[in-house]
């Protein structure tokens, strides 16, 4: 694994990101609920945005990002153009931080907890990367039934 990978992950899946909140007919469909689906679109891009934020640009890239992760999921009302503007910057923020990552770093402890288990970098920037596609992947069911 390179981080230059990584990096191109992380900026592919934002990019579609941004096109699934941009194919929204609607920007207050962005928040519609349905019944069956726990959280709309809109607020799994905050999630999105918010936890890639503090765990890769506060953890590793020490930007001083304060997350406010119940605000995430329980916001209703963030314009679709400031979403994507920080989509857009978590894009960037991600790009900085690894390319300055020292690639020695990567088999070290994670610097922050979580689940209270010892995990490696190399391993929590997978599984962060893992956590983005699969909440993109509930962006776009979303917006397809929404947009029936």
């Amino acid at each position: 694994m390179t981080l230059q990978t990584l990096i191109s992950i992380y900026q592919r899946d934002l990019a579609r990101l941004k096109e699934e909140i941009l194919a929204y007919n609607n920007e207050q469909d962005l928040w519609k609920k349905i019944e069956g689906i726990t959280n709309p679109g809109g607020n799994l891009a905050l999630h999105i945005v918010g936890n890639l934020n503090h765990f890769i640009g506060t953890a590793l890239g020490e930007t001083g990002f304060v997350r406010d992760r119940e605000a995430e999921f329980a916001s209703s009302d963030v314009p679709r153009k400031q979403i994507v503007e920080d989509i857009e910057a978590t894009s960037q923020m991600i790009e900085q931080t690894l390319t300055n990552l020292p690639v020695d770093r990567l088999t070290k402890d994670y610097p922050i907890g979580f689940r209270e288990e010892v995990y490696s970098i190399d391993y929590m920037l997978i599984h962060f990367v893992v956590h983005l596609n699969y909440h993109l992947g509930q962006v776009n069911y979303h917006r397809r039934i929404i947009s029936k």
